[in-house]
């Protein structure tokens, strides 16, 4: 579904992402992990068009993404969430999906139309997938954490993916919060044939969901494999996991 060839990115000398080959297969669940400053997020941005590589190319589905602008990749069928929070916090819970289906269907340029009557089954069904029915009519902004986290999950699946990408879904979520958001995310993903491609901190979530893992160290890819490959991988215990392999460094 997505292959990534040699791609370089540099900030002022800095090398971000250094001649990075991956590939994701259709319907798998594929985490990035790494250290903080491993290059996730600029991984990440490389792939929804909020960066340009310096070298490499990126394939959907067998057309060049490099350097496209992030929406015209949405229409492709990519969508994504955020580590910081991305929502319109004024406007209501319902009229935040709302809005994100009046833009999939390119009504948003309409001059001549009321935007409040369109959409509203639909704006409805994702509020109840994500859980948040009951908060429709509540502002966005007065949301709890959590709740936040999954309007904007409900915003990214208003695109209509075919591969969702999550930036550190469960950060700054207590463990309940966290155990109730990947549950979530599993149920929505296997019921839409999405494929996920996450970024995640909580080792108990990416090898309780993920079922194949990417290590990224300084810029570049130091192990892929099933989870069980990657725990035991000598090198990524030393730079990540920790010498037993089973806490977070």
């Amino acid at each position: 579904m997505l292959k990534v060839a040699g791609v370089t990115k540099t900030f002022e000398g800095f090398v971000a992402i250094r001649d990075v080959h991956f590939s994701l297969e259709a319907n798998s669940r594929h985490a990035i992990i790494g250290p903080n400053g491993a290059g996730k997020t600029t991984f990440f941005n490389l792939l929804t068009g909020h960066l340009t590589p310096d070298s490499g190319s990126v394939e959907f589905e067998g057309q060049s993404i490099a350097g496209r602008p992030p929406h015209r990749i949405v229409r492709l069928g990519i969508a994504r969430s955020f580590q910081r929070i991305n929502i319109y916090p004024r406007l209501s819970v319902f009229e935040n999906v709302q809005v994100a289906l009046i833009a999939r269907e390119r009504r948003h340029f309409s001059l001549f139309r009321l935007g409040r009557p369109l959409y509203r089954e639909e704006t409805q069904e994702l509020l109840e997938l994500v859980s948040l029915a009951d908060e429709a009519a509540g502002n966005a902004g007065e949301l709890a954490y959590g709740k936040q986290k999954q309007l904007e999950l409900a915003i990214a699946l208003a695109a209509r993916p075919r591969l969702l990408l999550l930036d550190e879904p469960t950060a700054g979520m207590s463990p309940q919060e966290t155990a109730e958001a990947m549950r979530l995310i599993d149920q929505i993903t296997q019921a839409r044939g999405l494929t996920l491609l996450f970024t995640e901190h909580d080792m108990g979530v990416v090898f309780g969901i993920a079922n194949r893992i990417t290590v990224l160290h300084h810029g570049e890819i130091i192990a892929t494999g099933a989870p069980d490959e990657v725990r035991n991988n000598a090198e990524v215990r030393r730079v990540y996991l920790g010498t037993d392999g089973h806490g977070a460094a």
